[in-house]
């Protein structure tokens, strides 16, 4: 053996041996995509012109116009984003009784096949933040499956003086300004963020606020901001569409007090989204200063929207009109489309697809929606989707629902409705219907669904009736 490493030795010390490389090292794992996503309460989109941290991520990010909820109620539209699923898949079409609300959506299992257990049998750090489902009681002391971190509060609507289940611990929080709930779950996520990159794991968090819904509370700080602001006088305000359903035909015009009402909720919406807006900076800087911006998706959105004296309806929500339906979500970071608008329809069943997609891992069971990463990375692949479907069960008659509809406000009976791009199609369960050319009518005035024919008032049914049974992403693609 000493000969043949003298002869080996001296043989490299005359060049005549080539060098052999060192073993290649392994390429470093690329790193996993991070979630934040902040989903605001009746957050309406003439809302954004007052949120420049917002408007900063749209610009810097790719904007959904035609993005719309599966019901313009929190529950319903909650359910779908948890899951994936219509209303007609999860159960959950109202905030409480036999068709909504936590405890149905309790009962039924929904909560065992959610985003947030698909990240989490991932290897993701989860945590929830701020406002669960309706009738959700921190007392009970409950934490769903697949989250990490859980604190969420009941009835936080007033921003102060609630109670906050933390990691099954009650907490209460007073009526300092510190304890404002927005501010509250701000620097809870900036914790997870900055703890989930010391111990190198990917993390989703949900910050789920209870601004701007009614009592629609500023932070202390905003208070004083946008005096003398007034709510849009669009052409829809005050205003009825013409051949309007029953339900709505009989509002009279909105009464000087109503109107000075309106405009002093609009004046605290716009504030109350302040907290929110600088919630985002936040993050954003905690992102960067945690090193782990360049792989973190930041998803803004709501739950649904919000009407203020359109069809001279009070402040309210449930209608089918895009004032309640089709709300904001602009998604930025780790390597979305900077700038862009896309006018493909996407709906609130698209995010569980989205974030597992983004994951790179795929949803537990079978889903309704589709990832949107093919929007955000290109433009829309041929044959994406041209509809998305509406479900709503009414009228609202229930007391304890925070939601339940002030008088004048409106509360429209059951219907399913579709939206497209370009018209609006509304079949209440009653008989009556209407039909919305947005293109020719974008403010929804002029209900001309007594104008189509026999034939395509059928393939609206048909259309209607195969989504609102539909199963699967492949059926309900269809």
């Amino acid at each position: 053996m000493n000969i043949c490493r003298s002869v080996l030795a001296a043989a490299a010390a005359l060049g005549l041996l080539a060098a052999v490389p060192a073993p290649a090292s392994p390429a470093a794992a690329a790193p996993r995509t991070n979630f934040v996503f902040v989903l605001t309460d009746d957050l309406s989109k003439n809302l954004v012109q007052y949120m420049p941290n917002v408007q900063a991520l749209a610009a810097e990010g790719t904007t959904f116009a035609n993005y719309t909820v599966t019901d313009s109620l929190c529950c319903p539209s909650r359910s779908s984003i948890f899951t994936g699923r219509f209303p007609h898949n999860t159960g959950i079409y109202t905030n409480g009784g036999d068709d909504g609300g936590f405890g149905v959506f309790h009962q039924r299992g929904e909560e065992s096949d959610t985003f947030a257990t698909d990240l989490t049998e991932a290897g993701y750090r989860t945590a929830f933040l701020g406002k669960y489902l309706n009738g959700y009681l921190p007392a009970d002391g409950w934490v769903p499956p697949g989250w990490t971190e859980w604190d969420v509060a009941g009835a936080g609507y007033a921003g102060y003086n609630y109670n906050l289940l933390e990691n099954g611990t009650v907490r209460h929080y007073g009526s300092t300004p510190a304890d404002y709930l927005t501010r509250v779950i701000s620097g809870k996520a900036q914790r997870f963020i900055t703890d989930s990159a010391a111990a190198g794991k990917p993390f989703l968090i949900e910050l789920a606020t209870f601004t701007p819904h009614s009592p629609y509370t500023p932070d202390p700080q905003d208070l004083d901001r946008f005096p003398n602001l007034t709510a849009p006088r669009g052409p829809a305000f005050n205003t009825l569409p013409a051949n309007a359903p029953a339900w709505l035909a009989a509002h009279d015009p909105l009464t000087a007090d109503e109107k000075t009402k309106i405009d002093n909720a609009y004046r605290k919406r716009a504030q109350a989204v302040q907290s929110i807006d600088r919630m985002i900076g936040t993050l954003r800087q905690t992102l960067e200063a945690a090193g782990v911006a360049g792989h973190t998706v930041l998803v803004f959105s709501s739950d649904n929207g919000y009407h203020m004296g359109q069809y001279r309806l009070n402040p309210g929500k449930q209608t089918a009109f895009d004032t309640d339906v089709n709300v904001p979500l602009i998604v930025a970071g780790g390597g979305v489309r900077a700038g862009i608008t896309v006018t493909a329809p996407a709906a609130n069943i698209d995010l569980r697809p989205t974030f597992t997609d983004l994951a790179g891992t795929t949803t537990g069971t079978e889903v309704d929606g589709r990832s949107l990463k093919p929007l955000l990375t290109g433009p829309a692949p041929a044959g994406w989707r041209t509809t998305a479907l509406i479900e709503h069960h009414g009228p609202d008659v229930d007391p304890s629902d925070p939601d339940l509809p002030e008088p004048g406000s409106g509360n429209p009976p059951t219907y399913n409705a579709l939206r497209t791009a370009t018209y609006t199609y509304v079949e209440y369960r009653n008989g009556a219907a209407e039909y919305y050319d947005r293109t020719a009518d974008p403010h929804q005035l002029n209900n001309i669904v007594g104008t189509l024919s026999a034939a395509r008032l059928a393939e609206l049914h048909a259309a209607v009736d195969a989504l609102h049974t539909c199963v699967g992403r492949t059926a309900c693609w269809r």
